[in-house]
């Protein structure tokens, strides 16, 4: 779910151009999870192989960050660990969703309404350990750094990029900026057009600056962490009833520090709330990261990821050599101009 700020917080657009030559921090799970929802066929079907196994996962980390490394963006995969304990709550929420979206999916086929099942098709995937092992694999012969998070993936990303081993973290939810991320690129793998109900809408890359949005709204960095504390994260959803992102920002303004803020909030909200917020702030404020981490590039194996994707999982070889040699072509140019070396 992750925090909801979309409706205060300022994006800039930005090219792939700009990014050249730029390390991103990006949130795997986030990343693969979308990957799983998106990448199916029209009746919501994900991609398989002949052995009935999912690989939409694959097709997006491969194809996508295949371009993206063709442009002369560099990739680490930050990969979540252990969640806290406040989260399992919403995992168990999002499972109960799921059952109910297979239901709607199973009475749509019946009824073989193709836009139906489609949607709820998406509703219902999961992520499994399966995938994540195969994700890493693939990466890992892609020459792409992988990243094990002690804890939530995106404290980590936001971690490395804090440290300067990368320029910013990439992600659609707005969670990294609650856990200190100077920089947050959203839309970077995302379908380049996206289907709206009169056509198509271009999508583009857009930047967010922590910097600029405490700014802009008059925060500081913990308070940027009740305001999504008051609207709802994954450690408390639906946070207190009643109470938007704009309501939730005047609160703060008027109340300043946590307590007075968790106060007043409670007597605002529509209904009482079944959450410790001292404990939310807590767990983002000391949600746990390593520095024991490794931030190496290098060459692709391309024997290693034919036989992963086409040996293992019946991809296109025609199609994965194709790609294989854009990225050769873009390394070759690029060492041509003089440019940074890649890897």
């Amino acid at each position: 779910m992750g925090v909801q700020l979309g409706d205060l917080v300022k994006k800039k657009e930005v090219t792939f151009e700009q990014l050249r030559n730029r390390v991103v921090a990006v949130d795997a799970f986030n990343t693969i999870f979308q990957f799983l929802t998106t990448i199916r066929q029209i009746d919501g079907t994900p991609l398989m192989d002949s052995k009935g196994r999912v690989t939409s996962h694959l097709s997006g980390l491969f194809y996508r960050f295949n371009n993206l490394l063709s442009q002369g963006i560099k990739p680490i995969f930050v990969f979540d660990g252990q969640a806290p304990k406040l989260k399992h709550a919403e995992q168990a929420a999002r499972e109960a969703r799921k059952q109910e979206a297979h239901k709607k999916y199973e009475d749509a086929k019946a009824r073989e309404e193709l836009e139906e099942m489609a949607k709820f098709a998406r509703q219902t995937s999961r992520l499994s350990k399966e995938m994540v092992e195969e994700s890493k694999h693939l990466l890992e012969a892609m020459g792409l750094p992988c990243v094990q998070a002690p804890s939530e993936g995106e404290a980590q990303a936001a971690f490395i990029v804090q440290r300067g081993d990368a320029y910013a973290v990439a992600s659609q939810d707005f969670d990294s900026l609650l856990f200190g991320s100077p920089l947050l690129l959203q839309n970077l793998t995302l379908a380049k057009k996206r289907k709206i109900a009169m056509g198509f809408v271009e999508v583009k890359p857009a930047m967010i600056s922590l910097k600029e949005v405490l700014q802009e709204l008059e925060l500081t960095q913990e308070q940027l962490i009740l305001l999504g504390i008051l609207v709802g994260t994954d450690y408390n959803p639906g946070g207190y009833k009643g109470i938007g992102p704009k309501k939730a920002l005047d609160l703060i303004h008027q109340e300043k520090s946590a307590g007075k803020v968790f106060a007043a909030a409670e007597k605002a909200a529509k209904a009482p709330i079944e959450f410790d917020p001292q404990e939310v702030l807590e767990t983002f404020l000391k949600i746990p990261t390593t520095k024991e981490y490794k931030v190496n590039f290098s060459q692709a194996d391309e024997g290693k990821v034919k036989k992963i994707l086409c040996g293992e999982h019946d991809f296109s070889e025609e199609r994965v050599e194709s790609a294989l040699e854009k990225l050769r072509h873009a390394r070759e140019k690029a060492s041509q101009a003089g440019l940074e070396k890649w890897f």
